[in-house]
């Protein structure tokens, strides 16, 4: 067995999430407070297994629940040999009903909280999954600002919410957002990328946006634009490519934990095929042995078949449709192992 030394990072899904966002790559997942004292449970099972240990209380809604001053505490106390770290992540359903949360998130260092947009008010609310969202996106920025944290607006494209984007951009202008995030000793950033093709993004591949389709105004905001293909230009590429796609972890392990309490890598989403087993039903020993050793029937057939091979099944050398290099690798293998039925 790999040493006890490499570090491991656990995010639990222990509070849910108020969105049901049409992008969310993990999955939707249904919302179920876990039951109390399963945090320290969780943690004492892999305690043996790893000297270094950081415990997060969430994998989807950070701050999802009405203590989460203690619970953050909670959260450090629990860690193992380090400490858990804020990220630019923070609730914009909290920020909007609480209004000490923003002082919160100062408080503990976040002094960028992203939010995320998929065009103007309506789109953005069926998007999220519920009425409302795009308001209290606005005025989540403001809340922000008054409290000198800057607002990072990200934005997922595709062909229904193109034109919407530019508006989108027109109204962070109007809003002199550069302006004032600056007065706040941070510069605004507004990004805009096609996302992933797993979980529920993967029932938008009929409408992922066409590279050529990118509004030019938006083009300098798209993360990583030259490295962006065409699926046409992908299966091109790889067609004849003998390598193995296979996620790795490659220094620290990152699993997510359900609130069913089964276990997955970070690599895609949390569905049957991914799943490493249950922490309830089985032995730790066996779990953790398939954590170290990446040894799931996914991952294993990812060794089986090349990158090839999987463009030549699953790619459509025709589509214009964009994606960044891992993304696309993704989306092939994880249709690969839903014809297979792995599990």
């Amino acid at each position: 067995m790999v040493s006890k030394k490499r570090p491991l990072t656990i995010c639990v899904d222990l509070f849910g999430c108020p969105n049901r966002c049409r992008h969310c790559w993990l999955s939707h997942m249904p919302n179920r407070p876990m039951e109390e004292g399963a945090d320290a449970w969780i943690v004492d099972l892999f305690r043996p297994f790893f000297e270094e240990i950081e415990f997060y209380s969430w994998l989807r809604e950070p701050d999802y629940c009405d203590d989460y001053r203690a619970r953050w505490e909670r959260d450090k106390a629990l860690s193992v040999g380090c400490m858990p770290e804020r990220f630019e992540l923070g609730s914009f359903w909290r920020l909007v009903r609480d209004p000490s949360y923003a002082g919160f998130l100062k408080e503990v260092g976040v002094p960028v909280v992203q939010l995320t947009f998929f065009g103007l008010e309506d789109t953005t609310d069926r998007y999220i999954g519920r009425k409302g969202a795009f308001k209290e996106l606005l005025k989540a920025t403001d809340i922000l600002l008054e409290n000198g944290i800057a607002p990072r607006w990200q934005t997922f494209i595709n062909e229904e919410n193109k034109d919407e984007l530019v508006d989108l951009l027109h109204l962070s202008e109007d809003l002199q957002l550069k302006q004032r995030t600056e007065a706040v000793g941070q510069a605004f950033r507004f990004f805009v990328h096609p996302g992933t093709c797993d979980g529920e993004n993967r029932k938008l591949y009929p409408v992922r946006i066409q590279k050529s389709h990118i509004p030019e105004e938006l083009i300098p905001y798209v993360l990583d634009y030259d490295e962006t293909l065409t699926e046409q230009e992908w299966c091109a590429k790889w067609q004849d490519d003998t390598s193995h796609y296979v996620p790795h972890n490659d220094g620290r392990i990152v699993l997510y934990i359900s609130n069913t309490y089964d276990l997955f890598f970070n690599f895609t989403h949390m569905k049957p095929e991914w799943r490493i087993g249950n922490l309830k039903t089985d032995p730790i020993e066996e779990l953790v042995r398939r954590v170290k050793e990446e040894d799931i029937p996914a991952l294993n057939e990812a060794r089986s078949i090349t990158l090839g091979a999987l463009v030549r099944r699953y790619g459509d050398p025709s589509s214009e449709r964009a994606f960044e290099d891992d993304d696309y690798k993704m989306y092939l293998l994880n249709q690969h192992l839903e014809q297979k039925g792995i599990e």
